[in-house]
């Protein structure tokens, strides 16, 4: 059976993960959970989904606590959100119905492959040249890229910053204004998503304490860290430049997306 300890330690690192880079948190928490779940009781046949929506759980958390101290430092472009988020909501619930209908071992590459997209993004540091554009980005293509957005992270278990965050930035948005409207937006995602699957019927026997597709020890041992560590984060990504925490990122997603194919 796997340590219980190693739960808390998880959400320490995708809690300042969350604050600092707005991404990443989710990513990691959903390869280690697919390598961790099974010693726990939970049928491999339903693991991957399983891992998505206890991550999408703890993030509700985690989201909340980055969230908030970017909020303090009034980093967040809240109408941008306000366009964002009603496209997001739909997309995350849409997606959490499609996951648990396609449950295959097909969704373990999935995950493997986002994870080797998102570090290549940050490997070459995505998006690049910034076009011409309001700084507050808003209007209704933003909420059609909110309903791809939400969908996406329904699939892979995250908040959506990977996607947010370059987003914006092509936008011309400062890079840790991108950061505090993405852990906004992600704290949306997950409620939505983290909800759909905890209310959708399981079929496969679940260990102790499991609602719907939702693990609650991972999802609670998890929160209860990063939402203390996503703070610090946030701190950092006010202070610190974050290129060489973004290619240690890259290469450890890399491994963990060679891990995911190898169990696969």
């Amino acid at each position: 059976m796997a340590a219980w300890w190693i739960y808390p330690v998880l959400g320490i690192a995708a809690g300042l993960l969350s604050g600092l880079l707005g991404i990443g948190g989710g990513l990691l928490l959903v390869g280690a959970l697919i390598l961790l779940l099974p010693a726990q009781g939970v049928p491999e046949a339903v693991v991957v989904p399983v891992a998505l929506a206890s991550s999408l759980a703890s993030i509700v958390l985690t989201g909340l606590s980055s969230a908030y101290a970017h909020h303090r430092r009034h980093a967040v472009l809240w109408s941008t959100v306000l366009w964002l988020v009603p496209g997001m909501l739909l997309g995350a619930v849409a997606a959490g119905f499609g996951v648990v209908q396609w449950a295959g071992p097909g969704l373990r590459w999935i995950v493997a492959g986002y994870c080797a997209l998102v570090a290549m993004q940050l490997f070459a540091d995505w998006p690049g040249p910034r076009p011409a554009g309001p700084k507050t980005p808003a209007g209704w293509p933003w909420s059609m890229a909110g309903v791809l957005i939400g969908a996406v992270s329904a699939v892979v278990g995250i908040g959506g910053g990977s996607m947010t965050v370059p987003a914006l930035i092509w936008r011309g948005v400062p890079a840790v204004k991108a950061v505090a409207t993405s852990a906004v937006c992600g704290v949306f995602i997950a409620v939505a998503a983290a909800l759909t699957y905890s209310q959708l019927n399981n079929p496969h026997t679940m260990p102790a304490h499991s609602l719907g597709y939702v693990y609650l020890p991972a999802a609670l041992g998890v929160a209860l860290t990063s939402m203390l560590s996503a703070p610090l984060g946030a701190r950092w990504a006010h202070q610190l430049p974050a290129n060489t925490l973004k290619q240690l990122f890259a290469f450890f997603l890399l491994v963990m997306a060679l891990l995911l194919m190898l169990k696969s």
